[in-house]
């Protein structure tokens, strides 16, 4: 049974939880003049068209329909700021044999159901001399981390410190993820399972791939008879087998994952066809192609929003110091706070697809969106009204939710606003038909600029508060797209009963009142939670093809996304006693989930790949410092 005193206990810690988020809120106020020294309420809005992502292209097609692609990571400088500020130097994804390519958010891949996809991930994180690239932003090496130094003995884990250390200056360890794939372990982008640069100045000593990189190496090479990756590589397969949806790639390495994708490394991965899909013009279109001519209309665009902050001379700020954050302290190896890792970062700042607060300019038509909340931890809660200040705003064009992350809902839903935790994924349409020209709406964020609990004040209405702006031009075509109330959606196969059920726990370690780590791990037989590291032994270990629910109870001060690789599951329900049923636009399946505090969140998925996987909270800095455990199927 569960322990409903301590639940109870967590739900009244809410109260006590609002004014902790209430000192971070207002830590966060003070620390904005060290936020970066580019003020945002001096970035122009509005000036800058919305960046449509360009289509990935594969480098080509064998037998089969099999789909190959070539990818790297590059460092490059883009035109984040409005043009009359300077460039940022960023990191993102591209065709290696296109230079120009490169740009975050990166490149679409698209991909048709049951054709699979193979992907060659390099790391090109090397200079013109082909000396490493060491990091954009600081690194904490202080904690449980990929930890190159540490050689092959003392990689994956966390290193031991004589004097409080500076941030890693070394190469850069990589390994991408794609979220909310259905894919075989070795080409899921297990933490451990990252690697190095082929640079030629590689430190003496230090590990050049992670503990699982070779085992998955060798898996892969056995599985489809494929040659072995080559230095600085991974190649990995997606069978694709899925449901259509709206999936991304990002960078997954053990304890740098934060600050690999804060430094660019994300796109949109749009998985289409099969029996899970709509038939094309039911929805509007078109989406970007390959071999699309310059001044193409879309009607379908993929969006990601997310939040960053800048230095004047354009380049990303994000903090060097605990000291950013809290007081806490003393730091290690003196006490056990790290000395660079703060528990949440909130930018100033609103980009969308690579450009702070953009504009696009539309038909009076429909649209369709395909949103994604890409930001490390900031929860946005969305409207579309006409005032982009006003607080509360007043939703001025509904939201009609058609999708989340594991595909179409069952049901269109009509929503005023639209709750996005980060990774959660939103499919929309937005109806401007019979709008005059010139009508002018805001994409607007009622979101805290602070960790999310229920209760909370909404972001600052002069910078974080807005997104975007929809500005209506003139038709020029009918859309023959069909009405969102008048959608007919594909029918979804229900999960089967569950075989087992598990009690799983959302903790934090505190020291001082602050934050040393957070934790997942099990709930006792008494109802506590029992916190677990990341290094501690497996305890989730579902049979092949098993059926289970996981509940999750967070027994923390925030709210929680919590992302299970492999598996899309169906929410069951939530609340003090878990039976709240979901929101409309969380049925169907999803692989991310928001788990309030002194709740108990139900998920229920079938688990039928074997290998190892993880699950995790996908506030990244959070996932950064213990919150993310390995389980295995099988």
């Amino acid at each position: 049974m569960v322990d409903r005193r301590r639940i109870l206990q967590a739900t009244a810690a809410v109260g006590a939880a609002t004014v902790i988020s209430q000192r971070a809120g207002w830590a966060w106020a003070v620390g904005q003049g060290r936020a970066g020294t580019l003020d945002p309420t001096k970035i122009r809005k509005y000036v800058t068209p919305l960046a449509v992502p360009s289509v990935m292209p594969p480098a080509h097609r064998g037998e089969g329909g099999l789909a190959r692609y070539l990818i790297g990571v590059r460092q490059f400088r883009q035109q984040i700021l409005p043009s009359n500020l300077p460039q940022t130097t960023v990191w993102g994804y591209g065709d290696v044999s296109k230079p120009r390519s490169f740009r975050t958010p990166s490149d679409t891949i698209e991909a048709r159901v049951d054709r699979p996809v193979r992907v060659t991930w390099v790391n090109d994180l090397v200079d013109s001399y082909g000396d490493f690239r060491p990091h954009l932003l600081p690194v904490d090496p202080t904690l449980h981390w990929a930890n190159p130094p540490g050689g092959d003995a003392g990689r994956d884990s966390r290193p031991t410190f004589t004097s409080t250390p500076g941030p890693y200056r070394g190469p850069v360890p990589l390994v991408t993820h794609l979220h909310g794939g259905h894919s075989h372990e070795e080409s899921d982008g297990y933490p451990e399972a990252w690697y190095l640069p082929k640079a030629r100045n590689i430190p003496a000593g230090y590990a050049t791939v992670g503990t699982f990189y070779d085992e998955f190496g060798a898996e892969f090479e056995q599985r489809y008879g494929a040659a072995a990756w080559k230095p600085g590589t991974a190649t990995f397969q997606y069978t694709n087998d899925q449901r259509a949806s709206t999936l991304w790639y990002h960078d997954h390495t053990l304890g740098v994952t934060r600050v690999n994708v804060y430094a660019g490394l994300a796109g949109f991965y749009l998985l289409r066809g099969g029996k899970s899909d709509l038939p094309p013009g039911v929805l509007p279109g078109p989406a970007p192609q390959l071999g699309d001519k310059p001044g193409t209309r879309y009607y379908e665009i993929p969006v990601v929003v997310q939040d960053r902050s800048f230095n004047a001379d354009g380049s990303l700020f994000y903090p060097a110091s605990r000291a950013f954050a809290d007081d806490a302290g003393p730091y290690i190896p003196e006490g056990p706070f790290p000395p660079i890792w703060n528990p949440e970062f909130f930018a100033n700042t609103i980009m969308v697809n690579g450009n702070t607060w953009p504009e696009l300019e539309v038909e009076p038509r429909r649209y369709r969106l395909r949103f994604l909340n890409g930001c490390n931890g900031r929860v946005l809660i969305m409207k579309v009204s006409a005032n982009p200040t006003a607080r509360p705003a007043q939703a001025d064009l509904p939201i009609w939710q058609i999708g989340n992350d594991g595909g179409f809902l069952p049901k269109p839903a009509k929503l005023q606003q639209l709750l996005m935790g980060p990774a959660e994924r939103a499919d929309v349409i937005l109806d401007f038909t019979g709008l005059r020209e010139g009508t002018e709406l805001y994409l607007i964020n009622e979101g805290p600029d602070e960790p999310y609990n229920g209760t909370f004040n909404p972001s600052d209405p002069a910078t974080t508060g807005q997104v975007m702006r929809f500005t209506v031009g003139r038709l020029t075509g009918k859309d023959r797209s069909t009405p969102p109330e008048d959608l007919d959606l594909p029918w979804i196969k229900p999960i089967g009963p569950a075989d087992n059920t598990r009690q799983l726990s959302l903790d934090e370690e505190l020291g001082h009142d602050q934050s040393i780590e957070l934790m997942l791990g099990t709930v006792g037989a008494d109802g506590h939670a029992m916190p677990m590291h990341w290094d501690h032994p497996i305890t989730e270990n579902p049979k092949l093809d098993a059926t289970e629910i996981w509940e999750l109870h967070n027994f923390s001060q925030d709210a929680h996304p919590i992302h299970l690789h492999l598996v899309q599951f169906e929410i069951l329900g939530r609340g003090v006693d878990g039976k709240q049923p979901p929101e409309p636009g969380e049925r169907g399946t999803k692989d991310t989930v928001i788990a309030l505090p002194g709740e108990i969140t139900r998920v229920k998925a079938k688990f039928d790949l074997a290998g190892q996987y993880v699950w995790h909270c996908h506030l990244l800095e959070h996932e950064d410092n213990e919150m993310m455990r390995p389980y295995r199927v099988g």
